[in-house]
């Protein structure tokens, strides 16, 4: 393989892409196994580029300083601001990756991420552009579950909530099948890690009168042998950043392991408001709303108001935390902020009416990431609308990043 080929073009999501970045990045540790037979089928040329990939070869140990053989050969799988643990703590796998919060939470405690998956393209470019990897596509699939290493220690997935079928009497392992859940729960019973997290909506809590959460603990704990605590709904703005958003945490052990206890975290920071994360210099005029948009927001809430119905826009004050930022219908409407320095109302994008002189604005995607506990080096590479959809898509890294901290207490990590 010529260097040219990587650095040159275009990174495309792809099968390939995604196989040669986890390659790279485990690289010189145990769970390279995997990825190297398939490497050797696909592009031997790079093997030989490269060495055998054997755990301790000094001269390939990747240090992520610039002199390593896979800097130098594979510069855009590596020149990103958050490169893989070279020592870890642990390892884990990242499910329904999105962007990476849960990656980042767990690297932020000393974990590497050893196999990550996830079907939507805009968001896999988000994450390369983060973390040097593409994330293998969907889950669903046996090609996909074939790539994951063994041996890993903790299973992390925000999957999505879907009805499950529960016409059966026992509701368990086989009564998922069909469900994005049941996907998880194979791995589990698969790879047996000594743990996993689990994230949803606060709504799996109630969904179809409890049925779907009682199926999914029946499975975690009596089907796969796990250690499962009861589900508990954290809140991110008790966790450092100034965002309403509870979700609910499903944490589970591996029994040999021996754990028998388990607290989720304490609140440990519910100071931060949205002055906190508000840009620090004047955006762009496209974020300040026309004057026709907003009457038509005034209008669509003063509607509701009259059924009795709290439905509508919301503007959050410097001093107030932000609502749940969410994807689709009055997601980013019920987070306008004020923002009065604005000098050039001449607009930059097509608009009916004119830019509004009330200081009237959206958030921001810079401004959506702080509120989900990304740094401000996290790479925003995609337009504005697939950067909202992913930040309101992922987790809350700070909580995510409490609660994970909890779990490796307990497996003494």
């Amino acid at each position: 393989m010529e260097k040219q080929n990587v650095t040159k073009e275009k990174i495309l999501m792809n099968k390939e892409n995604a196989l040669l970045s986890h390659f790279l990045h485990n690289y010189g540790h145990e769970t390279i196994k995997s990825y190297k037979r398939e490497i050797n089928k696909t592009d031997p040329d790079i093997l030989s580029l490269l060495g055998d990939g054997v755990t301790n070869n000094a001269m390939i140990v990747c240090e992520h300083d610039g002199a390593s053989i896979q800097h130098s050969l594979f510069p855009d799988y590596f020149n990103v601001p958050f490169l893989p643990k070279e020592n870890p703590k642990f390892t884990f796998i990242d499910l329904f990756a999105g962007i990476g919060g849960f990656r980042m939470a767990m690297q932020n405690l000393g974990g590497r991420c050893v196999f990550s998956s996830e079907w939507d393209d805009q968001a896999k470019t988000t994450y390369f552009a983060n973390y040097g990897e593409v994330p293998f596509g969907d889950i669903t699939k046996e090609e996909t579950k074939s790539y994951i290493p063994d041996g890993f220690d903790i299973l992390c997935a925000g999957f999505p909530c879907q009805a499950f079928s529960l016409a059966g009497k026992r509701r368990g392992f086989e009564e998922t099948r069909g469900t994005l859940f049941f996907d998880v729960a194979e791995i589990i019973k698969r790879k047996r890690p000594k743990a996993f997290f689990l994230e949803n909506v606060k709504g799996l809590l109630i969904h179809d009168k409890g049925k779907t959460i009682d199926t999914i603990l029946n499975v975690l704990r009596n089907d796969l042998d796990y250690y499962v605590p009861d589900p508990q709904i954290v809140n991110a703005m008790n966790f450092g950043v100034p965002q309403h958003r509870e979700r609910v945490y499903i944490v589970g052990f591996r029994k040999d392991i021996g754990v028998s206890e388990f607290v989720y975290p304490i609140p440990s920071d519910d100071t931060k408001r949205f002055i906190d994360v508000k840009e620090k210099e004047c955006p762009s005029v496209k974020y300040w709303l026309s004057t026709q948009y907003i009457q038509t927001l005034i209008n669509h809430k003063e509607r509701h108001a009259a059924k009795g119905h709290g439905f509508g826009y919301e503007i959050i004050a410097d001093n107030q935390i932000a609502n749940a930022i969410v994807v689709g219908g009055m997601g980013r409407e019920r987070n306008l902020v004020i923002d009065n320095r604005l000098i050039d109302f001449t607009p930059v994008t097509k608009i009916k009416g004119e830019v509004n002189r009330q200081g009237i604005r959206r958030m921001t995607p810079r401004e959506w990431a702080r509120l989900q506990g990304f740094p401000d080096n996290f790479v925003i590479p995609v337009a504005d609308a697939s950067a909202y959809k992913q930040f309101g898509n992922s987790v809350a890294v700070p909580a995510i990043q409490a609660t994970a901290n909890e779990i490796i207490k307990r497996l003494k990590l």
